[in-house]
């Protein structure tokens, strides 16, 4: 099995050790800022039939377009960074790319997928926060493309905030997105490390989404259904359920926990980046295809953060 890897950032060295584990052999190739396309040792890279986009999100689109024919493609999100890339994306055959929204793959996620099951009814609300202080480490984050407005465009909205955003809008369709709020808070760099976007779901609810690099670590998730709550508290993911829960004096008490999961955060998200590429390996190896609806789901996604 033949695997190219573009990029050889924090991200690109987490699938490299997934790769690793798995004992399979990779090129890495290591674009330059000013050159992204090193004739030799591209030519080496397109021997590989199997792809992974770890690259700036700017460049992701080029690459596609270089590499997509006879080859899987496994491309970091966003896929595009503007409409007419996308629009341009959106025709080519999608039997053998995946792009990498891995929250899919989370505890959460699961959850979310299996709501029905514990009847919690239909979404009426969620509130979405995420943050942490990759932009108080100054040096690290200002020698990083994250902080670049050119390479970077919306920052940490197209970082962070759009797996959220494709989260929900995987498991539930969102109709309206409100123009973000972006923030350079710390002023490092002259893109943006905060954003806050609210939006509206298909079956009329609401949610917000809040996410920084400038503040301690703090990850908190609610879900509101009609009868029933999804919370994620860092480590800790409680089910709670129905609504309908009254005192002896018929007040309303909070809903009753239907069911507490002890996770790591960090650990899930790891977990999830796993689940992400062991889907998409095993299309790429069996030589398979990639479903429509997860292709095209992507790229909702990514229309939503224009």
């Amino acid at each position: 099995m033949k695997v190219g890897i573009i990029g050889n950032g924090t991200h690109s060295q987490r699938i490299q050790k997934i790769l690793k584990s798995k004992k399979i052999n990779f090129f890495l190739y290591k674009p330059s800022n000013k050159n992204y396309y090193d004739q030799k040792d591209f030519e080496e890279l397109k021997k590989n039939k199997i792809i992974f986009i770890l690259s700036p999100n700017k460049t992701h689109y080029k690459y596609i377009k270089k590499l997509y024919r006879n080859r899987f493609i496994f491309c970091e999100k966003p896929p595009v960074n503007n409409i007419v890339q996308l629009r341009k994306l959106s025709k080519i055959n999608y039997k053998k790319i995946y792009f990498n929204y891995n929250m899919r793959f989370s505890k959460i996620s699961n959850i979310l997928s299996l709501r029905h099951k514990y009847n919690l009814g239909k979404l009426i609300y969620a509130n979405v926060v995420n943050v942490h202080g990759l932009a108080l480490k100054k040096k690290e984050y200002l020698n990083s493309w994250r902080s670049n407005k050119k390479k970077c465009p919306k920052g940490i909205f197209e970082i962070v905030s759009i797996h959220l955003i494709d989260l929900i809008n995987y498991h539930f369709e969102i109709t309206e997105l409100d123009s973000p709020t972006l923030i350079n808070h710390s002023k490092t760099g002259n893109s943006f490390d905060t954003s806050y976007i609210s939006f509206s779901l298909k079956n009329e609810g609401i949610v917000n989404v809040f996410t920084s690099y400038n503040g301690p670590l703090f990850r908190k998730i609610d879900f509101i259904f009609e009868n029933g709550t999804v919370e994620q508290n860092q480590d800790v993911l409680i089910i709670k359920g129905p609504a309908i829960n009254l005192d002896k004096k018929k007040f309303f008490k909070e809903p009753k926990i239907i069911k507490r999961i002890y996770l790591n955060d960090k650990k899930d998200y790891e977990d999830s980046l796993i689940k992400s590429c062991n889907f998409f390996l095993k299309t790429a190896i069996s030589n398979s295809s990639f479903k429509k609806d997860i292709f095209n789901y992507s790229l909702q996604s990514n229309k939503l953060i224009f």
